[in-house]
């Protein structure tokens, strides 16, 4: 097995600690490289620990300390300061998906009862417009100087709350500094998809989050300061939180966080990185690009060969990936050698193919309610369809008979939730009586202890792209239209491409669908989901629509046998 060098990471005792450590060991080193305005902008490690202390002392002075505050919007340095200095004074983080539809983001911050809200340049005038919605927000924090918003006395740009705590620390009051953290106090509230109905807020503690940062910087150890990363994933989600922020600030790396999905492979040619941590769609992307160009070449047959000769190659030890496949890395960078994966399961195949070209795919499983680490797939001893052993925060368990070969995954340990927000009925739903949370996922272990998953129990459709979806609220739109739609299910079917589509099985309402042609049926159907299409995040909606001549078969109290539905 291929052999990488190993680093010992520090230990992270809670956030304070970790900025304050960053600003020690790693201090002018750059930590963030970000585009604002079109303008390149750097944040040292220096720079990070004052941020954080100045935004978390004006918190402090303003009576914000111990607070809820929601965070929405595009990944920026100053939503990562706002993270670590409200937990860092024992409040609540309420990170929220900017995607969603904005009566869903009032309905969330409501219920998660927020006295200030934080948001990019992509609220600007819309969040503050929406104030008489948002009877507990006190306060609305700009991440920009520009915002027409700022005419309001309640809105304080970000910029203008560092330097007011800059002032009032450099004036002498340490209190927000001196604050004893709360390791089991409520950090964050990470909402689930789905309506605010379906949606359930899962409680993550100070404590969850050290557990898996400490335990994702273990397992990956290969990473070090000497990693450089651009950043691609949405700060609301725990995989980018604990992977993608917490563990590489722990490690002294460098980030440059990406601008826009379209522009990655650009930015990727032109800041180098040497790591990556992605959801399959990014690595999905790369590999077609990289097959495209290889076939436009006429070449598809010639890399083949030469990676068969590789492949044979390296297995004595000899490695010419990097003259054989110059060209290929080079178009990644040229320095890209790891890629972490989470958030859905890869094609074994494109593994491979990376492999050959010299750049090393792993696979991790979480989940939110575990912060979401739960293993990981570690470099140089992997086993193929797994995504590894537990990692040092938890134990995992298969739930299951002894007649049985696979049961439900169980996890307890430090990165377990403390439940979901105000929602006792759904928190003892899915945790034992001895106090194990229960996955919904199904799956084995081999007497390695490595998990291989081979289904989801839960309902929900994970795309490529790592975005969790839930049927159930898709349906309930669906049931708006009973003019056109009898029944309906929504399931995830791979499709040409091999990537997961929404997909909705309709059963037409049958008066309507008297005395037409299968053709107007479907051209009717199809309209009615374009219709309802149009309210959803782009991600969610439904692209292919299936018509069944036949009602769905149900259970005696008239509910639809879902796993029936192929």
């Amino acid at each position: 097995m291929k052999k990488f060098p190993r680093y010992n990471p520090k230990t992270v005792t809670d956030f304070m600690q970790l900025v304050r450590e960053g600003d020690r060991l790693f201090g002018d080193r750059t930590i963030y490289i970000y585009l604002e305005q079109k303008q390149e902008k750097r944040i040292t490690y220096k720079e990070n620990y004052e941020r954080v202390l100045h935004f978390g002392t004006a918190l402090a002075d303003m009576g914000l300390l111990g607070k809820n505050i929601a965070i929405v919007g595009d990944t920026h340095p100053s939503y990562m300061t706002a993270f670590l200095s409200i937990i860092a004074g024992n409040g609540t983080t309420v990170p929220l998906d900017k995607d969603v539809a904005e009566d869903v983001l009032i309905d969330f911050m409501n219920i998660s009862e927020v006295e200030a809200v934080i948001y990019t340049e992509k609220f600007n005038n819309k969040l503050i417009h929406c104030a008489d919605r948002l009877p507990n927000v006190k306060y609305f924090f700009p991440i920009c100087d520009w915002s027409e918003d700022c005419t309001a006395d309640n809105v304080i740009p970000f910029n203008e709350m560092l330097a007011r705590g800059k002032a009032i620390y450099d004036g002498g009051n340490t209190s927000y500094a001196d604050t004893v953290p709360d390791m089991d106090h409520v950090a964050a509230i990470l909402f689930t998809s789905g309506t605010t109905g379906t949606s359930k807020g899962v409680m993550l503690t100070h404590k969850n989050f050290v557990a898996t940062c400490n335990a994702a910087c273990r397992i990956m150890d290969h990473f070090c300061c000497e990693s450089t990363f651009v950043d691609c994933l949405p700060m609301n989600h725990s995989y980018e939180i604990t992977a993608g922020q917490l563990s590489i600030q722990n490690l002294g790396a460098q980030m440059m966080i990406n601008d826009s999905v379209r522009n990655a492979l650009r930015n990727f040619g032109k800041y180098k990185p040497n790591s990556l941590m992605l959801v399959p769609l990014y690595v999905e992307t790369m590999y077609k690009k990289i097959w495209a160009e290889i076939e436009k070449k006429g070449m598809t047959k010639t890399v083949r060969n030469l990676m068969k000769v590789s492949d044979g190659l390296l297995k004595v030890g000899i490695d010419l990936r990097p003259k054989l496949f110059g060209q290929i890395l080079n178009a990644l960078g040229g320095n890209l050698r790891f890629i972490v994966v989470g958030g859905a399961a890869m094609n074994p195949k494109i593994i491979r193919d990376f492999r050959s070209f010299g750049i090393y795919i792993t696979e991790g499983y979480g989940i939110t309610e575990c912060s979401p680490l739960v293993a990981v797939n570690p470099l140089g001893k992997e086993k193929t369809h797994s995504v590894g052993p537990a990692c040092e925060c938890c134990e995992v368990k298969i739930d299951k008979s002894p007649e049985e070969e696979t049961g439900e995954i169980l996890v307890k340990g430090e990165n377990v939730m403390l439940g979901y927000y105000k929602n006792e009925e759904a928190t003892k739903e899915v945790f034992t009586e001895d106090g194990w949370f229960r996955t919904g996922d199904i799956g084995y272990m081999d007497e390695d202890g490595y998990i291989f998953i081979t289904g989801r129990k839960k309902n929900v459709i994970i795309l490529s792209n790592g975005k969790n979806v839930f049927p159930e609220e898709l349906e309930e739109h669906l049931a708006e239209r009973p003019d056109v739609i009898g029944e309906a299910v929504v399931i995830g079917r791979p499709n040409e491409s091999g990537e997961v589509a929404i997909t909705a099985v309709v059963y037409p309402n049958q008066e309507f669908a008297e005395g037409k042609t299968p053709d107007e049926i479907y051209a009717a159907v199809k309209e009615a989901i374009n219709e309802i299409n149009k309210s959803l995040p782009v991600y969610k909606q439904m692209r292919e629509v299936e018509i069944r001549d036949t009602e769905f078969e149900k259970t005696t109290t008239r509910k639809i046998k879902r796993f029936l539905v192929k």
